[in-house]
C-alpha cells in the first residue's frame, strides 16, 4: 500500500449542505472500513456560508451525526488539485482542468437542500449516503489491490 493517503474532497459553493453531509458519511465509512490511515477527507466551498443549513443539521441528527459544530470553509484550487477524487454537488464553480488525469472529478448533480422540506432533504441525504458508500467501495478496492 502506498504511503500517500488517498485524498477525497467533497465540495460545493456554500459548503453548508450537501458537501457537509457527504463529509460526515465519508468519515463514517472511513472509520467503519478501518481506512483511517489510508484516506484523507477534505471539504469546502468556493463561497462558504456562515453555518451549516439548519435543515441539514436536523436530518443528519436523525442518522446520528451532529453537524451543528461544523463551520463551512473555503477550499482552494490547490487543495482540490492535490486530491485523487473530487465530488462536486452539482453547483460547482470548480476551476480544475476536467481532463487532468490525476484527479477523478465526479459531479453528483444533487439538489440543494436549503429551503427544501424535510422529506426532500431526507431523500438528498439518503442519495448522498449511497453515493459515498459506492465511492468508498471503489477506494477500498483500489487500496487493497495495491497492497
Amino acid at each position: 500500500m502506498s504511503d500517500t493517503p488517498v485524498r477525497v474532497a467533497f465540495m460545493c459553493v456554500q459548503n453548508a449542505g450537501r458537501s457537509q453531509m457527504s463529509t460526515a458519511f465519508a468519515e463514517h465509512e472511513r472509520e467503519r472500513r478501518h481506512l483511517d490511515d489510508v484516506v484523507e477527507i477534505l471539504t469546502g466551498g468556493t463561497h462558504p456560508a456562515d453555518h451549516v443549513h439548519d435543515v441539514v443539521v436536523e436530518v443528519m441528527r436523525e442518522e446520528g451525526f451532529d453537524l451543528s459544530n461544523r463551520t463551512p470553509r473555503e477550499i482552494s484550487t490547490g487543495e482540490l488539485e492535490s486530491c485523487d477524487y473530487v465530488a462536486t454537488m452539482g453547483c460547482s464553480t470548480l476551476e480544475l482542468d476536467a481532463h487532468d488525469a490525476d484527479v477523478d472529478i465526479r459531479d453528483w448533480a444533487l439538489d440543494d437542500p436549503d429551503e427544501q422540506d424535510l422529506d426532500r432533504v431526507r431523500e438528498i441525504r439518503d442519495e448522498i449516503r449511497d453515493r459515498v458508500s459506492a465511492l468508498f467501495d471503489e477506494i477500498e478496492r483500489e487500496v487493497t489491490t495495491n497492497v
